[in-house]
């Protein structure tokens, strides 16, 4: 999706919130973010059924959590908090697979659901493996989300460091942490490269 794209995304969601209309806002969310985040999920999983399982659970979180954000940050940057945050949340706990509330409640959120987890495993499976995303692949947790984040999905540090974080930060603490990935983000490149000189890549 192109930043002019995204940002009218933006605009749509903000306008369905402003007006109370959160179901049209999530199903635009949905719609608009979906394949993405699940792609986030996929590269970040063990296995297909462990990304279908989280992103199960973001979209839970979008439903239950979309009435109370605050718009501190990007809708875009809060939904691969959210994302992240669900990951842990089915490592830590796998009984969480099946989402509390039934997305029933939004027969049409669902089916819109399972059609973004569909055509996005498709295409997925259709493209082949990079040398560099299985190198990726032993890289620990965080560092990969550092590198999908930065190069593939091109936030900026400020909006990494807010996905990054366990909790709500201040300004200052956005700069502060924001400084820390960057210099992470070269260790991790670094790191990177040696993989890819070992591997012969």
């Amino acid at each position: 999706m192109e930043v002019d794209d995204r940002a009218r995304l933006e605009e749509t969601i903000r306008a369905h919130c402003d007006g109370s209309r959160f179901s049209e806002a999530v199903t635009a969310a949905v719609r608009g973010f979906g394949p993405e985040i699940l792609g986030y999920l996929v590269a970040m999983s063990k296995s297909e059924t462990d990304a279908n399982d989280a992103f199960s659970l973001f979209c839970e979180d979008l439903w239950r959590g979309l009435p109370r954000f605050r718009w501190a940050s990007s809708f875009r940057t809060w939904a691969y908090t959210l994302a992240r945050h669900a990951l842990f949340r089915l490592s830590r706990d796998p009984e969480r697979r099946h989402p509390k509330i039934a997305l029933s409640q939004s027969p049409q959120l669902a089916e819109l659901a399972v059609q973004v987890r569909t055509t996005t495993m498709l295409a997925m499976r259709t493209e082949a493996k990079s040398k560099i995303t299985e190198l990726r692949e032993q890289l620990e947790p965080d560092d990969r989300t550092l590198l999908i984040l930065r190069i593939d999905r091109k936030l900026s540090w400020q909006d990494i460091a807010r996905v990054m974080a366990e909790e709500e930060l201040s300004a200052p603490d956005v700069t502060k942490i924001a400084a820390t990935l960057r210099k992470r983000f070269e260790r991790v490149k670094d790191r990177l490269r040696k993989l890819a000189a070992e591997a012969d890549v």
